[in-house]
């Protein structure tokens, strides 16, 4: 009991309004809503994390539980977990901490929203690029060496995969559809994690020219998702256009992408900060109220100093103190 009341009362501070809903909003009514997706959505290590999620590294303060509180939504199931893809809607997922269920066993016939942010990590794109890219900077530092890699007889392999899991995510949405039929389905898009110009070495280890090859990925993958919500009756929420400025390289306080450096009291690296879930909790609340996809500077200032906050209470937090030292041991085995 003592552990749960830990939890509750540190998680007690991600229930303030973390986006600012508009007294004139027209905001739609939902009864019951799922998150489905992977790490990009469970947000693993983004304060204050879900200590009862298993192995799928949940986070309190994701961007579905964002939404879902904006929303005013009682009837809510979040099963994204770190590392699925498109194959773990239907099968069950084996983490570091047991097995995690099918997602789709969350949807019901009564499911009338569900979100889903999924596609990066199905045939390895994901992993192959932040596994591979960095480790042959030093080989060529102002060339592309990473898209030299993955070209094959003048094909771009990794594109080529990103083709396949656009015919997978309309697989996704049509079996939504059947399970849930009366529901709005958003599929949500990756935001940016390298700039369009510059570089940042110390923080995106990757060869000058990569730059460019990593935002060419992410631009194929979005699209990827974008034509299968298209093509399926499904919306698209575009997070990779919004969160220009937003990318690993710019600012502390600003930026919504942790580096290579993995955090634990703030994120896994490669993905979202707080201000990252955050941002894209207020593009898909404003993609269902039809607001402006724009973020402003006050809505990123109060982000950031939510993150703040946020990561000093994990800090002295022992519930999390002790989930981050089994996190050690599992890395050190």
């Amino acid at each position: 009991m003592k552990f749960h009341r830990a939890i509750a009362a540190v998680s007690g501070l991600l229930m303030t309004a973390a986006l600012t809903v508009p007294a004139h909003a027209d905001v739609p009514r939902f009864t019951e809503y799922v998150a489905l997706g992977d790490s990009y959505t469970s947000a693993p290590f983004v304060p204050i994390p879900d200590l009862l999620s298993l192995g799928c590294a949940r986070s309190f303060s994701n961007y579905p539980k964002m939404v879902a509180g904006a929303l005013g939504i009682y009837h809510f199931t979040d099963v994204s977990c770190g590392g699925a893809d498109t194959t773990h809607m239907l099968n069950p997922q084996s983490t570091v901490l047991g097995t995690a269920r099918p997602q789709f066993d969350a949807l019901s016939p009564e499911t009338d929203l569900v979100t889903v942010g999924i596609g990066g990590n199905d045939f390895g794109v994901f992993g192959s690029i932040i596994s591979t890219c960095p480790g042959l900077r030093a080989s060529d530092p102002t060339g592309a060496p990473c898209k030299a890699h993955f070209t094959v007889d003048g094909v771009d392999t990794l594109k080529a995969k990103i083709t396949q899991t656009q015919t997978r995510i309309a697989t996704v949405v049509q079996g939504i559809k059947q399970r849930s039929p009366q529901a709005t389905i958003l599929l949500i898009g990756y935001p940016k994690i390298a700039p369009e110009h510059g570089t940042c070495p110390d923080i995106l280890p990757f060869a000058d020219g990569d730059y460019s090859y990593l935002y060419s990925i992410e631009q194929a993958l979005n699209a990827a998702v974008s034509n299968a919500a298209a093509a399926n009756g499904a919306t698209y929420v575009d997070t990779f256009g919004p969160s220009t400025g937003h990318d690993a390289c710019a600012p502390d306080g600003v930026a919504w992408i942790q580096g290579k450096d993995l955090n634990l009291l703030r994120a896994a690296n490669y993905h979202p900060r707080y201000e990252g879930q955050a941002g894209v909790a207020s593009l898909t609340f404003k993609k269902l109220t039809g607001a402006p996809a724009t973020v402003t500077a006050s809505e990123q200032a109060a982000w950031a100093a939510k993150g703040r906050e946020l990561t000093k209470a994990a800090a002295t937090s022992k519930a999390v103190q002790a989930s981050n030292d089994r996190v050690r041991t599992s890395a050190q085995r």
